[in-house]
Formats: structure tokens, C-alpha cells, sequence
């Protein structure tokens, strides 16, 4: 039976780790913070942001209808009060589906 390496999934992510994962500014992600109700990151003694995988969740939602779906930040806020399950489980979907892209791709070059 071949060795299957498991996913690493960490407690908390630092504001260095998630400019690095959605290609911003750390400024952006403050400023979403303080317009995004459900984005809520834990602070330690110095202030330092550190994000929980559901903080990550909610940035890859938040930046899904901001970025790729063209809603304002005023637009975002209202379509996640109201359509929070539906634009969540959209974007489960949508991570999937990224993976098995990434999967078959990776597939068809070892052909």
C-alpha cells in the first residue's frame, strides 16, 4: 500500500502567510476586516493578526464576490447577510472543482 502524505492543516495563519496566499497587501486585509463583520482574526499580546482556517474561508469568499464576481464592498456585504449558506457552499464547490483542474492538469502532463 503506497505512502499517502496527508494534508497539513495549521491552527492559525499569520498576516505574512495570507498576503502571500491571495497576492495582496497586508492594508487590504485590514481594511476588509474592519468592513466584513464575519472576518474576525484573533490578535496576541503584541497585535500581531493570526487568521483561523474559517478567517481564510471567509477571505476566499469575500475576495470570490469582490474580485471575481465585480460586487462593491456595500453590494458583498448585503449579498453575504443575505445568501450566507448559498455563497458558501458556491464556494466549496468552486474550491473543488479547482482541485480536480489541478489534479487532472497534473495528470495530463504525466502522460
Amino acid at each position: 500500500m503506497p505512502y499517502k502524505e496527508r494534508e497539513i492543516n495549521k491552527m492559525y495563519y499569520t498576516m505574512g502567510e495570507v498576503t502571500e496566499m491571495f497576492g495582496v497587501n497586508a492594508s487590504q486585509i485590514r481594511f476588509y476586516e474592519k468592513e466584513f463583520e464575519i472576518l474576525q482574526p484573533k490578535k496576541n499580546k503584541k497585535g500581531n493578526r493570526l487568521f483561523t482556517p474559517a478567517d481564510i474561508e471567509n477571505l476566499k469568499v469575500i475576495f470570490h464576490l469582490v474580485d471575481e464576481k465585480g460586487f462593491t464592498l456595500k453590494g458583498a456585504k448585503e449579498h453575504l447577510k443575505s445568501n450566507n449558506s448559498e455563497v458558501r457552499e458556491n464556494q466549496k464547490v468552486i474550491a473543488s472543482l479547482e482541485k480536480l483542474k489541478a489534479f487532472l492538469l497534473k495528470l495530463n502532463e504525466e502522460i
